[in-house]
């Protein structure tokens, strides 16, 4: 097959263009290159997509697309220069309106409201699930076959978030038994997707011509069973100390990333049902995914072999901080 991929210099694309290259499909990223380059063997087309598309490129024909933007105008474009084409749109969980209710789906969870336009995110953040929504019917209106991938956190190697990473990079050279801070309760539900998972899925999903819309999650755990098998992973036995919403909170802790945040922590029950769909219905389309002791082993390699690697999350310092308040 030939593939086109909008992106493949970043994360979840990049990863989407190295297993096509693996599975011995032409590939072509298509992107400015500022995020980094395109694996090796693929082709590199530059392309700024805040301009139209270029007359060569779109003259090009592919058996599938695949796109992870976030701009309706950019998506449009591209619709309309390869309609032909079997597409692949990655959305988000964020374009659900009911961040709630657990065992949620595509089927059963209602969406935001559309936002057609373009929106800048600095200015308003809240527009992103929106926009996703939007260039979710572009997609379907504009081609022939789609498959819409609607991921929640993807993690692995290579993630530019940093989200998940904290947990690698803190337990890492952790000592027998040293206490370390985890949120919230233990039976927690937490949701991840091992990017190499996800875009395996993605490509066999190009291959088969599989449509659809679909959530792009792992199974639903405890967030404390997600924690024990990074230790797994990294063969550490840290001493956990689980610290309460109400705690966190007087302690300043901020939820989910960012700094001086605990990452995996949110609170609940307002986000019960942001990291608890119903996967079944993706594992019946053909997902399968590996432990999370393989994905934070990974994770850690990459880390070490990545020295200006984000990872956000709370300070060793701010953390030491936050035990002695619980103390």
């Amino acid at each position: 097959m030939r593939i086109l991929v909008l992106g493949g210099t970043l994360f979840l694309s990049r990863t989407v263009a190295v297993e096509a290259l693996a599975r011995g499909h032409e590939v072509v990223c298509a992107a400015r290159g500022a995020s980094g380059s395109a694996p090796e063997g693929a082709q590199h087309v530059a392309f700024d997509r805040t301009g139209e598309v270029p007359a060569d490129l779109a003259a090009e024909r592919f058996d599938a697309v695949v796109d992870v933007a976030r701009t309706p105008s950019w998506v449009r474009r591209a619709v309309a220069a390869w309609p032909g084409a079997h597409w692949t749109f990655v959305s988000t969980i964020n374009v659900y309106a009911d961040e709630t209710t657990p065992d949620g789906s595509p089927a059963t969870l209602p969406l935001r409201d559309p936002q057609p336009e373009d929106v800048d995110l600095s200015e308003q953040p809240d527009a992103y699930g929106p926009m996703k929504v939007a260039c979710e019917q572009l997609v379907r209106d504009g081609v022939e076959r789609s498959f819409v991938v609607r991921p929640g956190l993807i993690v692995g190697p290579g993630d530019p978030t940093g989200r998940f990473s904290y947990w690698p990079a803190r337990l890492a050279d952790v000592e027998h038994a040293e206490e370390v801070l985890a949120g919230g309760l233990p039976t927690d539900t937490v949701q991840v997707i091992d990017v190499r998972d996800l875009a395996t899925w993605i490509v066999r999903a190009a291959e088969d011509g599989l449509t659809g819309t679909f959530d792009g999650v792992g199974p639903a755990m405890t967030v404390g069973d997600l924690l024990t098998d990074c230790t797994i992973g990294l063969d550490v036995t840290p001493a956990w100390v689980w610290a309460g919403d109400d705690e966190l909170a007087a302690a300043g802790v901020q939820p989910w990333s960012g700094p001086r945040s605990l990452p995996l922590w949110l609170p609940r029950p307002a986000y019960d049902g942001m990291l608890a769909h119903d996967w079944t219905p993706s594992e019946a389309a053909g997902l399968t995914v590996r432990r999370i002791a393989e994905t934070a082993r990974d994770t850690l390699a990459w880390l070490r072999a990545t020295p200006d690697a984000v990872v956000t999350g709370l300070t060793r310092e701010e953390e030491a901080e936050v035990l002695a308040l619980l103390s």
